[in-house]
């Protein structure tokens, strides 16, 4: 019963969009990139009353290797799989394979579909290398007894990086949530990416629409920190609030697999930001040398004055 709302609006979006003449994955002449090592092409033109020809010679393709979809055949007697699709690599490498071996085997040859592709390989792997790298930056600088600039901790004096982590929570509780309960949807983008978001599926607008904001404030907020703190600080800032980032995505991604949990998280997490960011943005001082504002007395951070 919590997940009939969710469900319910879903169904509704999608519904009004896909058309039975839509769902087709793909058609003939469509590329793809094969993404396997290997992949085993039959030769010969699969029979009705032989479906599998185990006489018949086997071609093979490899990785990387372009693929364009010459021809499909429907065979309703075949056990395994009854549609067979006509690969070919070039004129003189072409052959059949079974519609479930194709599809588990080769990515779109699109930069959007590779793009998706790699990062739900990799992205465990790029994060926690990412991790690793700015960790003992941040350590370094606290150990020295230095007061590096951190998210959260000793923020910088802009709203971008609060709106930033607002954005990438809610973009991450609807890629996951697309991918959980209209799995069909996200495939059929997939198929057919796009970075415009009107013209599909009102859940996958929403979904676009919030990464094209969160590019903007990553730009924004990059700027913004190079732009109030030296370029070192600057870098270390920018790690830390990486982590924060990666933190969050994993944090709500998998907080969606449980609506209830999903909403009242990110309901506290907004409020909590955005709370401490009307604290924080609060100024009490001005440094008494070139007059920008100052959070608390000391160094001023943007002329190197003392104000006591």
């Amino acid at each position: 019963m919590k997940r009939l709302p969710f469900l319910l609006l879903t169904l509704l979006f999608t519904s009004c969009y896909y058309h039975d003449e839509d769902t087709t994955l793909y058609a003939v002449g469509d590329n793809f990139l094969l993404a396997v090592d290997s992949l085993s092409l039959q030769s010969e033109r699969p029979l009705h009353t032989m479906p599998v020809d185990t006489t018949s010679e086997q071609l093979c393709v490899y990785m990387d290797d372009p693929l364009v979809v010459a021809e499909m055949l429907v065979i309703p007697e075949d056990s395994v799989d009854s549609v067979w699709v006509k690969l070919a690599r070039d004129q003189y490498t072409m052959g059949w394979t079974h519609q479930r071996d194709f599809l588990e085997s080769i990515v779109p040859d699109d930069p959007i579909s590779q793009f998706i592709h790699l990062f739900s390989m990799r992205h465990p792997w790029l994060f926690a290398i990412l991790i690793i790298l700015s960790l003992p930056t941040l350590l370094w600088q606290i150990l020295s007894r230095k007061k590096p600039h951190v998210f959260f901790l000793r923020d910088i004096p802009s709203p971008y990086p609060t709106f930033l982590l607002i954005v990438l929570a809610a973009s991450a509780l609807l890629y996951a949530g697309i991918q959980h309960y209209v799995p069909e949807t996200w495939v059929l983008y997939y198929y057919h990416p796009t970075l415009n978001p009107f013209g599909l599926p009102p859940i996958l607008s929403i979904f676009l629409c919030s990464v094209w904001v969160l590019f903007v404030l990553l730009i924004t907020t990059a700027d913004e920190a190079f732009r109030l703190l030296p370029a070192t600080e600057a870098m270390l800032y920018l790690l830390s609030l990486l982590g924060c980032c990666i933190t969050c995505y994993l944090v709500f991604t998998l907080a969606a697999l449980s609506p209830l949990v999903s909403y009242i998280l990110f309901g506290v997490f907004v409020v909590v930001l955005l709370t401490r960011y009307v604290r924080h943005s609060r100024v009490r001082f001005l440094c008494g040398s070139c007059g920008e504002r100052l959070h608390h007395l000391g160094k001023c951070p943007h002329c190197g004055a003392e104000n006591r």
